[in-house]
């Protein structure tokens, strides 16, 4: 399954996906409206602070590290996985690892990352229209952000995943729960009136 993200946003005239926070996306120089999802929970619930270490997974096309990088500072760092690397975004404490996160080798990941503060997925499966099929294919993306989470995520470290709305959502996130002392279930401004996404929140892992 290939995990796809839209490009950068660009000006077009008549773009069907232009909207206040798209608009208001480029204006700020962001390279994607998403940026304004993960900035309300970030302050709402103080998800990145500076010096921590980040991984982004489906980081492209770069917003969501791109905010990472401002919060994190010149002493932390942001890791970004994606199958495409985003466009226009460089800097000395920003490393990219090209890869399908479903494959990928979790100790590998380690490995080249060491452990992380905050573990951000934005994950994203291709959409067939069909709400079942897609509800199973984002959760299958969670359930592998989760893991990777675990896997480098520091003790008190933070996690925050895309899943989109199907049966089977209230069981993961009890899954999260489980290795969490808090957790939410949020639906940023943001996010499309007519999307299924929502965001699950796990603050200060247990174990």
């Amino acid at each position: 399954m290939r995990t796809v993200k839209r490009a950068p946003l660009k000006t077009v005239k008549g773009n069907r996906w232009d909207d206040h926070y798209a608009l208001r996306a480029r204006k700020e120089q962001w390279l994607a409206r998403s940026v304004y999802k993960l900035e309300e929970i970030d302050k709402k619930y103080k998800l990145l602070g500076p010096g921590d270490r980040v991984l982004d997974l489906g980081c492209y096309p770069g917003s969501w590290s791109q905010y990472g990088l401002r919060k994190v500072g010149p002493k932390g760092e942001v890791v970004g996985v994606d199958l495409k690397k985003p466009e226009g975004l460089s800097a000395p404490n920003f490393k990219f690892i090209q890869a399908d996160i479903l494959t990928l080798d979790i100790q590998s990941l380690i490995d080249q990352t060491g452990l992380r503060d905050g573990v951000l997925s934005d994950l994203a499966p291709s959409t067939s229209g069909i709400g079942v099929t897609d509800a199973a294919r984002s959760l299958r993306l969670a359930e592998r952000a989760l893991e990777i989470a675990l896997a480098l995520l520091k003790k008190g470290g933070n996690f925050l995943c895309k899943v989109f709305e199907g049966e089977d959502l209230p069981a993961y996130r009890k899954e999260v729960l489980q290795h969490f002392r808090e957790g939410r279930t949020v639906r940023p401004a943001a996010v499309r009136k007519a999307s299924r996404e929502v965001y699950i929140l796990g603050l200060d892992l247990i174990d």
